[in-house]
């Protein structure tokens, strides 16, 4: 283990009463690479985060030698040896004995005694070998070791990693150089006087170069118990990625019947790979699916498939496909896609795991290239879609848009004025409708004028959109080039008051802004233009200030109206968190609403609904947010919503929700993650629509938590298709701390139904 020590005394000198101490100048330990592979024997996945630890007993295990010494320092730190005995009498083999120990940087070495043959290069070290760095500890009964032929041997090894939890033993270990061969080895991050788990084997063979070690033998025992046996096994020791077989998931539900999915990783180069994964539904058969990756300087992307052939239930072949890709052409230009792909409508409701999923009905493939400059931005882009909805008709899919064109440009004119531009060029097509050519122009010119305590941006602007429609418009249109023209001017301004108040015992700030927005447009007939992609906005408070009460350039809003709008926040003074805010807004309109979607009568309405929105965060345990849309017209409220939350105790969270819009859905949405104490924690939702007197989504479950391993069992109730027909699904999750997760995974389920739950 270390060369002869360079000891200033006669070689025949021997020390017998007291402690010896002497710099020495040795090569780095083999101690090291020796326990660290061991202890990756099993999964190089132990966590490092204090916070899963937290249920265990405090540790270390392995009785410790004080150490404060500096990792760093290694290379270059002098190395103290203390025996009670040293005898150099025999110049070819030194002996020290008596409590020696060997000190250098972080590292210390313990042993009873220590030997040194001078002319081998040999050492062997026996009687209560302990080795301890700042990343392991290791006891052992003896340890020899041939520095020429860089190897070490030792035996009846207990190990235990103090920066990532893990400990086990074995019965030999041998390194040499980066090879090392050990035997009876065992592995687990549980307390030593409690293995819930332990990962075994017979032999194991570890390659620190290739990063490559080969298990023999190896088996998994859970509460005693063997569950797993494989009498071959290859797995990585190190970070680099590795083909392999990846953990498989288990569930069970109504729709698929015994759900397992087992992946398997390919690491085909550095920048790119793949995972194929074979997915066996009881009640539908084998689908086959893959996932391939890859990256470059200036590009990354995936793409990913599946294939089911001849469905158990439906008797049809099933699949989906999705590309995705991100790149970078230049300084100024990116090249974006995300293309997906379907084979029938049906297909999110017999695979999605999500009421998202389950609701998709149009499924959008874009690809395009885009800029980017100082004063510019600019993007060509081609936009499909796939109807995934049973009860959508072919004809009510949107146009496809074949390609579309922006551009737009904005640039200063000394201190007040600004000029911009704003332009599309669009090819709608469409299988089941005749398509079209659109132009959309709006160039502008304002003189915005901003203060600390105000502001005003008057601006002007003008837009033209003309039309090249196919020959079979001629049915519903006088003209195959229809256009419109219209000027557009508005005036946004706003002033800003703040005051200190003292509230709650607390220095606060409170601030006092109000907001007038005015919009003019003139009225013009668009009955002869066709509809391409234009709907009505829903109404929230971002169109108080909007130029365009619809979407797309189909049609242009008149409008003669003044939006009046207040907001009040509420600050801490120290820190700035907003701890309040409360906004009042509604537009005021000076003339009916001519302009509307076809079939749809003027608006002769005297304002919009009054929009009032509530936010609340008062402290760190309580939010709440408040927002009421109301007719004052017609006397009632077109849209309500509240969501409060509440963090309690060590990680748990209420949510409430109810949303309301008139003639479209009235809904409640609870959640809730209870931690009856440090090991059990509750979990559940309901989602429940009012006006369909249904339940959409409901599960309830429970986790338990020990020190190194955690399950959890949730049952779920859930739509799974448009007709209200039912899903139920269990879902059993057996979490081995530092090895992996067996079952169905649920952790993303509950991160998107449960705001606040963390594992």
């Amino acid at each position: 283990m270390f060369p002869a020590p360079r000891i200033d005394a006669p070689p025949s000198f021997v020390h017998a009463s007291g402690r010896f101490r002497a710099p020495i100048a040795v090569p780095k330990s083999r101690f090291l690479p020796c326990c660290l592979a061991l202890a990756l024997a099993g999964p190089a996945l132990a966590q490092d985060e204090a916070a899963r630890w937290v249920l265990c007993p405090p540790g270390p295990w392995l009785e410790g030698i004080p150490n404060g010494g500096d990792r760093a320092q290694r290379a270059h730190a002098p190395v103290d040896l203390d025996a009670e005995r040293v005898d150099v009498s025999d110049q070819r083999t030194y002996v020290l004995e008596g409590k020696v120990g060997v000190r250098r940087a972080d590292q210390r070495l313990r042993a009873d005694r220590v030997s040194y043959d001078t002319a081998d290069r040999r050492y062997e070290a026996e009687g209560d070998v302990r080795y301890q760095d700042s990343d392991l500890r290791v006891h052992a009964a003896r340890a020899r070791g041939d520095l020429d032929a860089d190897l070490t041997r030792v035996e009846e090894v207990r190990y235990e990693l103090l920066t990532a939890r893990g400990s086990g033993q074995a019965q030999s270990a041998e390194i040499s150089g980066a090879t090392g061969a050990f035997e009876q080895v065992t592995y687990s991050t549980c307390d030593p006087t409690d293995r819930f788990w332990e990962l075994s084997a017979n032999s194991i063979e570890l390659d620190q170069e290739d990063g490559f070690g080969v298990a023999r033998g190896a088996k998994l025992r859970i509460g005693g118990v063997p569950v797993l046996y494989l009498p071959w096994l290859s797995f990585p020791i190190d970070d680099r990625r590795r083909t392999g077989f990846l953990y498989p998931t288990l569930a069970t539900s109504d729709n698929t019947g015994l759900d397992i999915r087992i992946p398997y990783y390919l690491n085909l180069a550095p920048n790119y790979d793949a995972t194929l994964t074979a997915r066996h539904m009881a009640q539908r058969g084998l689908m086959l699916g893959g996932e391939f990756r890859y990256l470059t300087p200036r590009h990354r992307g995936e793409l990913a498939g599946s294939w089911l052939s001849n469905d158990e239930t439906t008797g049809d072949d099933r699949s989906s496909g999705t590309f995705r890709h991100d790149g970078r052409l230049s300084q100024f230009w990116t090249v974006r896609a995300n293309l997906n792909q379907v084979s029938d409508d049906r297909y999110f409701e017999d695979f999605g795991d999500s009421l998202a999923a389950t609701s998709t009905s149009l499924l959008e493939s874009t690809a395009g290239v885009y800029g980017r400059g100082a004063y510019w931005g600019a993007s060509l882009v081609v936009q499909d879609w796939k109807v995934t909805d049973p009860f959508v008709p072919a004809a009510s899919e949107p146009f496809r848009r074949l390609p579309r064109l922006l551009y737009e440009f904005e640039r200063p004119l000394g201190e007040y004025l600004v000029v911009g531009f704003r332009g599309e060029g669009v090819r709608f097509d469409h299988e089941a409708r005749p398509g079209a050519n659109r132009v959309d122009l709006y160039p502008y010119i304002g003189a915005p004028v901003d203060r600390a305590g105000w502001f005003v941006h008057p601006e002007l602007g003008y837009r033209y959109t003309g039309y090249e429609l196919d020959a079979g418009h001629a049915d519903s249109f006088d003209e195959r080039s229809p256009d419109r023209a219209l000027p557009v001017a508005s005036l946004d301004t706003g002033l800003f008051f703040e005051r200190p108040v003292g509230w709650f015992g607390r220095n606060l700030r409170q601030t006092l802004e109000p907001r007038l927005y005015y919009l003019y447009v003139p009225y013009e007939a668009q009955d002869e233009l066709p509809i391409l992609d234009t709907q009505e906005l829903t109404f929230g408070f971002g169109q108080l200030f909007r130029r365009n009460r619809f979407s797309g350039a189909d049609r242009q809003a008149d409008a003669n109206q003044a939006t009046v709008a207040v907001t009040s926040r509420l600050y801490e003074d120290a820190g700035g968190r907003e701890l309040a805010r409360l906004t009042l807004g509604q537009i005021r309109y000076f003339r009916d609403l001519r302009v509307q979607m076809p079939g749809v009568p003027e608006d002769r309405r005297e304002g919009s609904p009054l929009i009032a929105e509530l936010e609340l965060h008062l402290n760190d345990d309580w939010s709440l947010a408040v927002a009421e849309h109301y007719d004052l017209d017609e006397d009632r409220s077109v849209l309500s919503a509240l969501r409060t939350q509440y963090r309690f105790g060590a990680g748990g969270v209420v949510n409430f929700a109810y949303r309301y819009r008139a003639d479209l859905l009235e809904q409640v949405d609870a959640s809730m993650l209870y931690p009856i104490d440090a090991r059990w924690r509750l979990i559940g939702r309901w989602n429940y629509s009012l006006r369909d007197r249904s339940t959409l989504e409901a599960f309830a479950g429970v986790e338990w938590e020990g020190c190194c391993h955690a399950v959890r069992l949730l049952g779920r109730h859930y739509i799974r298709n448009r007709e209200g027909e039912k899903n139920n699904g269990i879902y059993l999750e057996l979490e081995l701390k530092g090895l992996g997760a067996f079952g169905r995974r649920t952790g993303d389920l509950l991160e998107r139904a449960i705001l606040g739950y963390t594992r």
